[in-house]
């Protein structure tokens, strides 16, 4: 699948800052089926932590403005109730309203024999049954970035790809859209006591839609 283009976070040890040995954190264009983002590898050396007068939430709110968004993103860590949000299991996941698309459907339609009738009833517990099967909700888990994002922790988005959603098999739940949330990065340039280190916007793209493809 070529999904859309969209910015993902990428962090690795192919560019390193001569005498700092922190890597860059990168920008780069990459298809949204590669999310959700990996994992980022942080240098381990709490030189590069931002320090406790860093970390003062009215200044960051201001910071990161309009952009902070609840829903999405905590500075605390979320309760354990609420650490995630798994895919309902196949057989409720027809409770979602069925799409137009599948309400539009034409069944009873074959090119080997005459045409097949089904009732009001009977058709819609088939539409129901094929959209259980084959929907595909966005699973939702919240995530620890580390101390060097602010907000430290994000609800990010998964599909649920553990069993096919196609009749026949073959086809699995694979992302279709992001959306990107704009995040705070501590960033340090420089080395030892010379370096500076200072808060960066980024953004952070979530997986939105997950569809059922090849």
């Amino acid at each position: 699948m070529k999904g859309p283009q969209t910015l993902l976070l990428w962090a690795g040890w192919l560019l390193l800052q001569r005498g700092s040995g922190q890597p860059y954190l990168r920008l780069r264009p990459s298809p949204s089926d590669n999310l959700p983002v990996k994992d980022i590898l942080e240098h381990p050396d709490p030189e590069y932590d931002p320090k406790e007068q860093d970390l003062d939430e009215r200044t960051l709110r201001k910071k990161l403005g309009s952009s902070f968004d609840p829903a999405f993103m905590s500075v605390a860590a979320p309760a354990p109730g609420n650490l995630s949000s798994p895919a309902p299991p196949p057989r409720l996941r027809g409770s979602a309203p069925l799409p137009g698309e599948l309400k539009k459907l034409e069944l009873g339609e074959s090119t080997s024999g005459p045409r097949m009738k089904l009732g009001k009833k009977a058709r819609r517990k088939f539409l129901q049954w094929l959209w259980a099967y084959t929907h595909c909700p966005v699973r939702y888990t919240w995530k620890d970035l580390g101390v060097r994002f602010w907000p430290r922790y994000i609800k990010e988005g998964s599909c649920f790809a553990e069993k096919s959603c196609s009749f026949p098999e073959g086809m699995y739940c694979k992302p279709a859209k992001s959306v990107p949330k704009t995040f705070l990065r501590w960033y340090c340039q420089g080395w030892s006591r010379q370096k500076y280190c200072t808060w960066i916007p980024v953004q952070y793209p979530l997986i939105s839609e997950c569809k059922c493809s090849c």
